[in-house]
């Protein structure tokens, strides 16, 4: 109870404490600040902006709070936010602050420090407000720094479906819209008891496409192999860990979040092959892979 009285106290006067000089970033995408700007008003409370689809912010020597408001670079009435979710991912050094989401003097925790040092990923509702960043307090900040990346994304990205396998029209869809496309199998599935999802290990055969650099050639000229690692939820891994799921060639795709393949539609190749080669015939393919 007493923790929340002082959040309480600090947002009720965050109009008033609000520094003039605050720190904003210039490039509107990540954002550094220091706690040593206001060491000596410890209630203060600092205003962040941030416009971008992505990017990241630090905190330095977190004292009193900071509220960090996030938008899209490109909506100025404000519509296009209405379906889009803010997903944080703490980095490993962390510390020193715990992150709520605030809307009207109300709170809700999103990641506590003890989170944070997990690596847990959380997301929110922009709708839901501004994230509200408040130090904890501790005589010696000298060593704690707030840190994490963010990523806009849409609703429709966050929400993940149970493990059900994708239709033909899903597959083919995949296939054109998704991060990244890949030929492969499943080497290894690494599971985290503490963690929400599992990563599986991935042979790659071939990259068709990829948004960002997740899967990386390992070897040398006429030689080598394509791998990566892509996230799962838990309950999806252990379905993938039954059968001979090693001898099988798959068509990956998914999506990148915060620097991670996630994993979409994952048919079989031999099975995509048939939908694509189908679809090819009746000319009702979304696109062509070679």
């Amino acid at each position: 109870m007493r923790m929340f009285s002082t959040l309480q106290s600090l947002l009720l006067s965050a109009v008033c404490l609000v520094r003039s000089g605050a720190q904003y970033s210039s490039d509107q995408c990540n954002w550094r600040g220091s706690g040593l700007t206001h060491e000596s008003h410890s209630r203060d409370v600092e205003q962040v902006y941030l416009r971008c689809g992505e990017g990241s912010l630090e905190w330095l020597y977190p004292t009193g709070a900071i509220i960090v408001n996030l938008r899209p670079n490109m909506d100025p009435s404000g519509r296009a936010s209405s379906n889009l979710h803010a997903c944080l991912r703490p980095r490993a050094d962390s510390s020193g602050a715990s992150v709520y989401v605030e809307r009207a003097g109300r709170l809700r925790l999103l990641l506590s420090q003890e989170e944070q040092a997990a690596g847990r990923v959380r997301c929110f509702w922009l709708q839901e407000g501004a994230l509200f960043v408040e130090a904890a307090a501790h005589r010696d900040i000298g060593r704690r720094v707030t840190a994490f990346q963010y990523e806009l994304v849409s609703a429709g990205d966050v929400v993940r479906a149970p493990c059900r396998p994708c239709t033909d029209e899903e597959i083919l869809m995949a296939v054109c819209t998704s991060d990244f496309v890949v030929k492969g199998s499943m080497q290894s599935i690494e599971e985290y008891n503490d963690e929400e999802q599992a990563t599986v290990v991935v042979s790659c055969s071939r990259v068709y496409r990829q948004k960002r650099r997740v899967f990386l050639f390992a070897g040398g000229r006429g030689y080598g192999r394509w791998t990566g690692r892509m996230k799962i939820p838990r309950e999806c891994g252990m379905q993938m860990g039954q059968g001979a799921w090693q001898e099988e060639e798959f068509l990956f795709t998914g999506a990148v979040r915060l620097g991670e393949a996630w994993l979409g539609c994952a048919p079989r190749y031999k099975d995509f092959l048939q939908v694509y080669q189908a679809s090819l015939k009746a000319g009702s393919n979304p696109c062509h892979i070679e």
